[in-house]
């Protein structure tokens, strides 16, 4: 993190001259799923955790009504009224911070125009929820300089807002509740539909928490993300007409399912009902392994969910799906599946420590044998959401 800020640092001091007393820096990680992906907007519970790896975002009020924002990991600076927002494919990592800004006025937050330097250290449009991380950075920083008083809970629904209004992309609120409610040492037992959560510790002992990074990039914008969300609001409607009650595809039990599945009618809607019905089942059933310590029985229901998500919801692509099936075959990894959107993005896999160097050869070769492409594996750790760190890095400023 030192590293991190140190850079941060020098770059805000040449994009926004000035006192350093008047910055303010924040943080926000990504996040990955153990299990429950496609689910959240379908009102099911989820099981996500925060990383330590993530967002760091320094900003400094400016007098005028004007935002700029800069990226050490983009070379691209964007300049704009905040008064007159509108999204741009070409601000790329900017349009985030852009509809930040826009659903807090929207929300009649008194903002001020300011600086924005994002740094950061999770891979792009990988399945880490990078957009959620500078959307929660962004508006802790924006609710701060603007002196409000918004709770946690409003910051995460505000930059959900501006993820769906603005960027476009129909996401439910998982990304942005883990990024913003994480726990150091837990995962999130989430209900999507009521918002009521459980941290539950991650307590895996010998076993490690590694991501495997594709390296195929994705927009979400531009995949049948979208698409996914409009067949499960068809199926919904049609399970209704039998169920008016119902207001979830999630709510559904797995015998409930069998008795609404034939009057789908469609073979792909079908599949994706039975997606959102089993994998629900499978969140619940996989946090009480956890709370149990059955490792085995927790890794077996991951990778459940990942053949649901390749044959029924069918998100995973060749990519992921060779990441996971060699996954499975290396002896000390003991679950292993997509994590995030799909279509590209990243694997999260429980592998043993003595068995770390190994999974990465073989899981590495038969990757890149397969695809021609690269993997990046990461040994990473569940941490704490999103918060201010201006002390922390106002004293590394000081040290020097």
């Amino acid at each position: 993190m030192d590293d991190m800020l140190r850079q941060g640092w020098r770059q805000f001091e040449t994009f926004s001259p000035g006192p350093a007393e008047d910055v303010r820096v924040f943080f926000a990680p990504g996040r990955v799923n153990l299990i429950g992906e496609h689910i959240d907007y379908n009102g099911g519970r989820v099981f996500p955790a925060a990383l330590r790896e993530g967002t760091w975002v320094f900003a400094r009020a400016r007098s005028d009504r004007m935002a700029r924002f800069a990226s050490f990991n983009y070379p691209k600076t964007v300049t704009v009224s905040i008064d007159g927002l509108t999204y741009h494919e070409g601000d790329d990592y900017a349009n985030y911070p852009k509809g930040v800004i826009w659903a807090a006025l929207r929300d009649h937050m008194a903002v001020v125009g300011a600086d924005f330097l994002f740094i950061g250290n999770l891979p792009s449009r990988a399945g880490l929820s990078s957009s959620a991380s500078i959307e929660m950075a962004t508006a802790l920083a924006v609710a701060a300089l603007s002196g409000s008083a918004y709770s946690r809970l409003q910051l995460v629904r505000l930059a959900q807002w501006a993820e769906n209004a603005f960027v476009g992309v129909n996401c439910g609120i998982m990304d942005q509740f883990a990024v913003g409610m994480g726990e150091a040492g837990h995962a999130l037992l989430l209900d999507t539909a009521t918002l009521d959560y459980e941290p539950v510790p991650f307590e895996t002992g010998d076993y490690r928490l590694v991501i495997v990074n594709t390296n195929k990039p994705r927009s979400l914008g531009e995949s049948r993300y979208n698409e996914r969300r409009s067949e499960c609001e068809a199926v919904l409607a049609v399970v209704q007409r039998r169920m008016p009650t119902v207001r979830h595809l999630a709510e559904l039990s797995t015998v409930d399912w069998g008795r609404c599945e034939r009057d789908v009618g469609n073979p792909a809607w079908q599949k994706r009902g039975k997606h959102v019905v089993t994998e629900n089942q499978r969140v619940i059933a996989a946090a009480a392994a956890l709370r149990a310590g059955s490792l085995i029985s927790f890794g077996e229901l991951m990778k459940q969910s990942h053949v649901s998500l390749r044959d029924d919801y069918e998100v995973t692509g060749f990519e992921l799906d060779t990441l996971a099936e060699a996954a499975w075959d290396v002896p000390g990894c003991i679950g292993a599946r997509m994590t995030g959107a799909g279509f590209g993005g990243c694997t999260v896999n429980l592998v043993h420590g003595d068995a770390l160097a190994r999974f990465q050869d073989e899981v590495g070769r038969r990757y890149r044998d397969a695809t021609g492409l690269t993997a990046a594996f990461y040994v990473s750790e569940i941490g704490a959401g999103a918060r201010e760190v201006t002390e922390e890095a106002g004293a590394l400023w000081r040290s020097w």
